[in-house]
């Protein structure tokens, strides 16, 4: 890296969902140079959420696409700017400042703020990679309308799973929701799951071993019983996948940065890790509970943070 001929940034935030669209809000008001790499959708996990529900400040909820589009403008107006990329390496240059690479560019910063969330977790089966975006999902929101008046099968028996299948309901003609164990979500869910009727067949004790397919087109899922181990087929154009969450730690794997057994990244109180100048926000972060309003305080209290080690290096 030519050092000399990189500029400086104050921040590089790594992500743009609630948690660094919030810090920007932040670190722009105080003139803090900033600039917001994303890989994927501005607003993270948040603008792919149908319907927010207890985000506090919206007594009856909100699209997750409105309140991450309203997060954004917020940030631009105090000028913040944001850029699409993807990180490659993250590394603590000789002189202090941090070295990033980005889509195989150099960027420099005195600071940065990661703030990568999760991404979704993958059932690893036969004809999942295959019909990926042509048959098998992991966003309701972004890919349920190609299916109005079709058959969809869910998977996934916590809060997303329920939720989304519901969301479904609205395109869907029947869904199958296919649980490995029992089903883990709110009561709330539960009892709209039992409003839904028999528009929701529920599956529990079973694994799903394949998604099917005819003529290059998906025909459904494969499933076992985990009790009797009898295997059969049910009929989906679809298959959604809400299985949980993976930390989006990738890029880090050759850095000094401290991350916990599940790939999350360790920090301090005050969001620092185990690089100087590196800080973390939202649910990338080691404890974090994974909720928007966490994330949220965790961007504002990154940005004050981070405003306090640029004042000292100063």
């Amino acid at each position: 890296m030519n050092n000399e001929a990189t500029p400086i940034r104050d921040v590089v935030m790594i992500g743009a969902g609630p948690a660094a669209l919030t810090a920007a809000i932040y670190t722009t008001r105080e003139e803090i140079d900033t600039v917001l790499y994303e890989k994927g959708v501005i607003g993270g996990l948040a603008a792919t959420t149908d319907w927010v529900d207890n985000y506090p400040g919206y007594a009856e909820g909100l699209p997750g696409m409105k309140l991450a589009s309203e997060l954004q403008q917020q940030a631009e107006r105090f000028g913040a700017e944001i850029d699409f990329g993807e990180v490659q390496n993250i590394a603590k240059a000789a002189d202090g400042t941090i070295n990033l690479t980005i889509d195989g560019s150099d960027v420099r910063a005195k600071s940065v703020l990661i703030a990568t969330g999760s991404d979704y977790k993958k059932l690893g089966v036969p004809g999942e990679k295959e019909f990926y975006s042509r048959g098998v999902h992991y966003c309701a929101t972004c890919d349920g309308a190609f299916y109005n008046g079709k058959r969809l099968a869910v998977v996934g028996g916590g809060n997303s799973g329920v939720q989304e299948a519901l969301f479904l309901t609205r395109f869907a003609t029947h869904i199958d929701l296919i649980v490995r164990s029992d089903l883990r979500a709110s009561e709330v869910l539960l009892r709209k799951l039992e409003e839904a009727g028999d528009k929701i067949t529920v599956h529990t004790q079973v694994t799903t071993d394949e998604v099917t397919s005819e003529a290059d087109k998906v025909t459904g899922v494969r499933i076992t019983s985990r009790e009797t181990g009898e295997s059969r087929n049910i009929e989906a154009d679809g298959v959604f996948v809400f299985i949980g969450l993976l930390p989006n730690t990738g890029f880090l794997q050759n850095s000094d940065i401290e991350q916990d057994e599940s790939g999350l990244i360790v920090a301090n109180s005050d969001m620092q890790t185990s690089m100087p100048g590196v800080f973390v926000a939202g649910d990338v972060r080691s404890g974090a509970t994974m909720q928007i309003a966490s994330a949220v305080g965790d961007g504002a209290t990154a940005a004050l943070k981070i405003r306090e080690y640029l004042e000292a290096q100063e």
